[in-house]
């Protein structure tokens, strides 16, 4: 069977990397106890399939993983015994069984968008997001490659501010196969180091309803 899981990465997981997510969630199913399937070869690989990686620093609430399982199962059950499993800093928020033939959810990403805190507040912050949001392109340069960050940026606009003060703002950047904006360049073209912010993945846009 296969299941879908949606869920939170929170401050405890924070530093925790992409591959270092997927072996956690792969202790989390053999302390269950759960017959999660892997592939066929010399190097057996865990059936598992996160939906976007999320990068280091930060926090989601909208994460979800895919795992196929040797065994039919009652999604209830399967939740019950991976609470109990999963290592601070992981929260279930739903669990299903779906169709095993179901499109890879990497190929169903299209947008992702973000809440992000800015640490140190700028009382130009307005001035600044006007000339992103004006600009007909915003040519960077990513791994010594030239691209446009302008049409990766869908939306992005001024939150209000937290209940710190800090100012706060709401980013939906594309997130397709060759065409992923980051959070931290559109920081950097904001003048704002990514050390100096707190980004918080709020939801994953799908080209069509995920099944």
């Amino acid at each position: 069977m296969r299941i879908r899981i949606t869920f939170s990465k929170t401050d405890a997981m924070r530093y925790t990397g992409h591959l270092d997510l997927h072996r956690a969630w792969e202790r989390s199913f053999r302390r269950a106890g759960l017959p999660l399937a892997y592939s066929q070869g010399f190097h057996p690989q865990p059936k598992l399939n996160l939906a976007c990686a999320l990068p280091l620093g930060f926090t989601s609430e909208c994460e979800r993983i895919d795992a196929w399982l040797d065994a039919e199962l009652s999604p209830i059950e399967i939740q019950a015994a991976l609470v109990e499993a999963l290592p601070p800093g992981i929260c279930i928020h739903s669990l299903e069984e779906i169709d095993r033939k179901a499109p890879a959810l990497q190929t169903q990403v299209q947008s992702v968008e973000y809440w992000v805190t800015l640490l140190d507040p700028l009382s130009d912050l307005d001035t600044r997001l006007g000339r992103i949001v004006s600009a007909a392109s915003l040519p960077r340069l990513r791994r010594g490659k030239a691209y446009d960050l302008r049409p990766l940026i869908e939306a992005i606009q001024r939150l209000p501010d937290g209940v710190d003060g800090l100012p706060r703002l709401e980013m939906r950047l594309a997130a397709r196969e060759s065409a992923t904006g980051r959070p931290e360049e559109v920081l950097a073209e904001l003048g704002v180091g990514i050390e100096a912010a707190r980004v918080h993945r709020v939801q994953l846009h799908y080209q069509e309803k995920a099944p």
